[in-house]
């Protein structure tokens, strides 16, 4: 919980159902790897979804193309797009195992959701200690692959004012992008995001519930337009 004042109106979560594809693998040769593997770009949105409860992408619009531009790296092409990031979804997975950290894909963007067990005190946009070894797993592989843009997106639960979860959203993903930059993840690359409490992924009646709306997302976005 944020701060014990649970609004009498909590917003009811949209359930978000984890979705089972069933499509003919396709074996090709990975041009980053050089080994052959099924393209996880070509299950579609469905991939991960299993892993965790997420919003996924809050960006939109003007504001993600003049992201996508200014990045300041070089643009994928064509079917390199879904490779490039089935190998920095592997990469992300064994980096983020055993943290608490889940992985969702979906299409060629990835998804990790940070809950707040590990990310912040209650109230506090200041780094948990123990979130340090997860993040610095994260700003490894997005230096490595760098021809992305990142949305770090605060979210809280529904206790207390709608400024106050605002407020605390905002200086929760600033502090996240605060400490990949300083880890070698270009600024231009990170886009910060305050959702407040207007995005939960399960109830806020129940304090399971509002822990699992407590936490930071990292979507990670492909770079297609230079």
């Amino acid at each position: 919980m944020e701060i014990r004042l649970v609004k009498t109106s909590s917003a009811k979560a949209a359930l978000v159902a984890a979705v089972v594809l069933s499509i003919a693998a396709c074996s090709t040769v990975n041009p980053y790897t050089q080994e052959k593997q099924t393209s996880s770009a070509a299950k579609g949105a469905g991939i991960g979804a299993a892993a965790g409860a997420v919003v996924g992408l809050l960006t939109k619009g003007d504001k993600l193309e003049n992201a996508l531009i200014g990045a300041g790296v070089g643009a994928l092409a064509g079917g390199g797009v879904g490779y490039y990031m089935d190998v920095q979804e592997a990469k992300l997975r064994q980096r983020m195992a055993g943290t608490g950290v889940t992985v969702t894909r979906n299409g060629d963007n990835i998804t990790l959701n940070m809950p707040s067990s590990i990310t912040f005190a209650l109230n506090s946009s200041d780094l948990n200690a123990q979130f340090y070894s997860a993040l610095e797993g994260v700003s490894m592989v997005l230096k490595e692959y760098d021809k992305t843009v990142v949305e770090v997106a605060g979210h809280t639960d529904s206790s207390g004012s709608d400024q106050y979860n605002q407020t605390l959203s905002e200086k929760r993903a600033q502090s996240v992008a605060g400490y990949l930059g300083t880890h070698g993840v270009k600024q231009q690359r990170l886009i910060t995001v305050g959702a407040g409490e207007s995005h939960p992924v399960a109830s806020n009646d129940s304090e399971t519930g509002r822990a699992q709306n407590r936490r930071v997302e990292l979507t990670i976005v492909p770079v297609t337009k230079g």
